[in-house]
């Protein structure tokens, strides 16, 4: 983070919070903070970092990218 007034340093942070919302947390009902931790983490752990596409990715997921570059080494 920077100074007041230079937002482009949280536009990366925003866009995963912005997403967060709208997979996960818009028709979540939690009844306890316990259930919405857990719901979280098994959406980062499970789906955010591993099947979800990433446009910056060129929409493949993390695994897929990372295999796919590994490949890309090898050759």
């Amino acid at each position: 983070m920077s100074r007041k007034g230079n937002c482009w340093d949280n536009a990366v942070a925003e866009s995963f919070f912005s997403t967060l919302k709208i997979e996960l947390a818009h028709d979540a009902d939690w009844t306890t903070h316990a259930e919405a931790r857990a719901d979280v983490a098994e959406y980062l752990e499970i789906f955010y970092n591993t099947q979800r596409r990433h446009s910056v990715l060129d929409y493949l997921s993390p695994v897929a990218f990372e295999r796919q570059h590994e490949e890309n080494l090898a050759a």
